[in-house]
This record gives C-alpha cells, structure tokens and sequence, in this order.
C-alpha cells in the first residue's frame, strides 16, 4: 500500500511495513489492510465534502444574485418580524446597508401608524395560508419620505410545515403609476395614429370618388359654358343692333346691320342654345345630388337601398376615377332592397372593385371583373370574381387583418378590406373571400334582404 500522496486535512500515517513485536505477521497484515480501507473512506469522503462545499457555494451565489437582480423590495423575517435577510432593492429604498438592517423590527421600515398596525396583525394575529396576503403599506425611502407599496405577505415554513417567519416582497406604487401612465400614453397615441390610418384609408375612397366626379361633370359644365359664352355674344349683338333700332336709323341701315350681325342666325340659335344649357345644368345638378347620397362615407342612417343602384354607381365612379379602361361584367337584375346605409356600402364596393382591378392589372394586360347579384327569401349575395392571380393561400388567414397588405409601401394602408368587414359585419351581413376554380380572386359579401334583417342589423 502506497501512502506517498495524501490529501490535505488528513493525517500522515506512520510507517506500517514492520509489525510491532509479539503480534502475528497475518494479523498484522489484516489490520493494515483494514486500516487502508478506512483511510481510502476517508479519502473518499473528504472529496465528496468539498464537492457538496462547492455545490452548496455556487447555490448560495445563485441565490444572493436573484436578490440583487429583483427589482421589487424583499424583507424575509423570523416569526417575531425581526429582520433576517433583505435584497439590494430595500437596501437602496431605504438608505441602509444589510449589517443595520439585521437583526430590526421589520415595523422600524414604516412611515405611519396605519402601517404598522396593518404589519403587526399579520405577525401576532392572522394565521397565514400558503397563498399569503396582500397589504398596501407606507415605507420609509432614504430622504424620509412615505413611498406607497403594495405588500404580498407570505409564511415561511420548516421542514415539519412549521411557521418559522415570513417573506414580504412589494414594488413601490410609484413604479406601478409611471408605467401605467407611460402605457395610457402609449394606448393613446396608437388610438390616435388608428384614428389617423382610418382617415387617411377614407380620404383614399373619397379621392376616388372625387377623381370620377370631377370627370364626369366637366362634360356637362364645359358645354354650360360654351353656350353661356355664345349667349354673350349673341347678347352683345342684340344690344348694338337694339340700340341702332331706338336710335332711329334709316330702315335700309338697319337691314344691313341686321345682316351684318347674323341677328336671324341668332335668334334661330337661341332655343336650342338655352335648351343644352338648361340639360347641362340639369346634368350637374343629378351628378351632385348622385353625389349627395352615395359618397357620404360615415352616414349612418339606414334606409331601403336597392343594391343594384349601389354596384351601377360604385363602377361608374372607379370606372370614371382611376381604372378607364377596367372591363366590369355586369347586368341588372330586378330590385334588391336591403336595409343599409348607402355610402357605407357604396365605399365596401368601390373598394373590392379597386382592389380587383389592381389585382388584375398586376397579372392581365386586360384586366376584367364580373359581378353577379342573386337573392334567396333572406339573404342577397354580391359576387365579385376578377381575373388577377389570386390569394395565395399563406394570406388567405390574414386578409382581413387590419394593416395587412400586399401593395408596395404608399399604395395603402391595409385598411380598406379590414373596414369593409367591419361595415358588412354591422349590417348584420358577411364578406368572404376565396379563389375561383378557373382562376382568380373572388369576394362574396351576403346582406339581410329588407324585412328579414336579424334584430341587431334592424335596430
């Protein structure tokens, strides 16, 4: 047996090779043998000691580094309140290190007597659950002042379920303030930028609507115009010539500046001049009261509404606005009354109708829609089917998700379909989307026909 290496905090043997005198060479080895287990346990044991040393030293760091990361303020007490461990939050909270804060009151940290009243009825007379309570204390910060902290008093317990002390963790109601204002902020600014993002999306439908107005009245308004200018000139030639008759001028004069002034041609002109004039205005005037009652967009007053009037004009005005040449399929079917707001659902259709055109543009050179209008004894279905390339089907879950958008950044918000939804889901109806078989996107939107409305679409 070799006992050159030996570990420290163990004795050093003395030399066994020679047995003492009058004892047995056997026995002697027996006893060295033995004594080389023992000492080999001994080894063994002291290894295993330092190990649990180390095992029980990084648990203790591990633990003080929890503390000194918690932000909220921990006391943990003996069953008499008196103070045993604090973490670096109390600390700094109240201006004292840990070798004056041991061994204290827990009631020394209050700021008022309504505080340690509250504090001493949980360590002399409430008998604690496992779940603990919750306390609103007053603490004593650094500068003397009164900190408000919401208290969660738990019971600390030995081995045998024995209350041993209690463990108090609370963060300072002044933290809980700031971050709940600093969240109020924020909830308002996001309504704020919302609210923004809707109007802008509206502004985009009215600005369509505005494009395809301005276009179609200038017709109207530049034959208006050119006729009031020939009035003018047929009037200026009236005047000279009256002024001529009451001036007395010789008849033959007057017939030659009758002549000069085509007066007959005029006269002729007349009627039919204040007749276009009388159409053109007449045209303006049904255009703005068009006008009037399809682009008010947040008019909510429901009213019978015949749906095909709704299509006919939501394709003249994206027609006349920014798609010209956009190819619709569509033929009128008889009246399909629906109780709705009619600007609501005039910007849902103009808004389907643009989205498929720029669908279709981005796939076809000649980009086409057809619409179909169909009716049960309850329901009326408005189907939109387009030529473009379709829904892939990773958008097809967030389609109507507000914000989603496929177009670049600038040609939209992610809006429109996301309002549409919403506006088709008050009127107590749906809108669904889908790809055709034969290709394409299709967009369904099913209304309560008038009279078979759902209570909360009537009301």
């Amino acid at each position: 047996m070799s006992l050159s290496s030996t570990p420290p905090n163990l004795p050093v043997l003395p030399d066994l090779t020679v047995a003492p005198d009058g004892l047995d060479e056997t026995a002697w080895l027996d006893v060295i043998h033995k004594m080389d287990e023992v000492y080999q346990q001994l080894v063994r044991d002291e290894i295993a000691l330092e190990e649990k040393n180390a095992q029980l030293e990084q648990s203790q760091q591990f633990i003080l580094s929890l503390l000194s990361s918690m932000s909220d303020v921990l006391v943990a007490c003996d069953s008499q309140g008196r103070i045993e461990e604090t973490n670096a939050a109390l600390r700094e909270l109240v201006g004292q290190d840990e070798a004056g804060l041991r061994g204290r009151s827990a009631l020394d940290l209050l700021a008022d007597e309504d505080s340690v009243q509250r504090l001493r009825e949980v360590l002399g007379t409430w008998r604690p659950s496992r779940g603990g309570a919750v306390l609103e204390i007053q603490l004593r910060d650094a500068q003397g002042q009164s900190v408000p902290v919401d208290l969660n008093c738990t019971p600390r317990r030995n081995a045998s379920a024995r209350v041993v002390g209690y463990v108090f963790v609370g963060r300072p109601m002044g933290e809980i303030k700031r971050a709940y204002q600093e969240l109020q902020r924020a909830h308002e600014a996001l309504k704020q930028a919302q609210q923004q993002l809707l109007h802008s999306e509206k502004m985009a439908s009215l600005g369509r609507l505005v494009a395809g107005v301005a276009h179609e009245l200038n017709n109207p308004i530049s034959f208006v115009l050119g006729n009031v200018h020939a009035l003018k000139k047929y009037t200026d030639r009236m005047a000279t010539y009256l002024q001529a008759v009451h001036a007395g001028e010789p008849p033959a004069l007057l017939a030659e500046l009758r002549q000069r002034l085509r007066i007959d041609h005029a006269l002729a002109d007349l009627p039919s001049l204040i007749d276009g004039t009388l159409e053109g205005a007449q045209r303006t005037t049904d255009i703005v009261n068009g006008l009037k009652r399809f682009s008010v967009m947040d008019r909510e007053d429901r009213e019978p509404v015949d749906l095909n009037a709704v299509i006919e004009r939501a394709i003249h005005w994206v027609r006349k606005g920014t798609a010209p040449g956009f190819t619709i399929h569509w033929a009128p079917q008889p009246r399909c009354l629906v109780r709705a707001s009619a600007g609501q659902l005039l910007q849902v259709l103009m808004n389907l109708i643009q989205n498929a055109y720029d669908a279709a543009s981005a796939r076809s050179a000649q980009p086409e829609l057809w619409i179909t209008l169909a009716h049960n004894e309850r329901e009326a279905t408005i189907t939109l089917r387009d030529n473009g390339p379709g829904i892939p089907p990773e958008h097809m879950g967030r389609l109507f998700d507000p914000f989603f958008t496929t177009k670049p950044v600038g040609k939209g918000t992610g809006l429109g379909l996301s309002i549409s939804f919403g506006t088709i889901e008050q009127h107590g109806g749906r809108l669904t989307a889908a790809n055709a078989p034969e290709g394409g996107a299709v967009f369904t939107v099913t209304l309560p026909l008038l009279g078979a409305e759902p209570p909360a679409a009537a009301s």
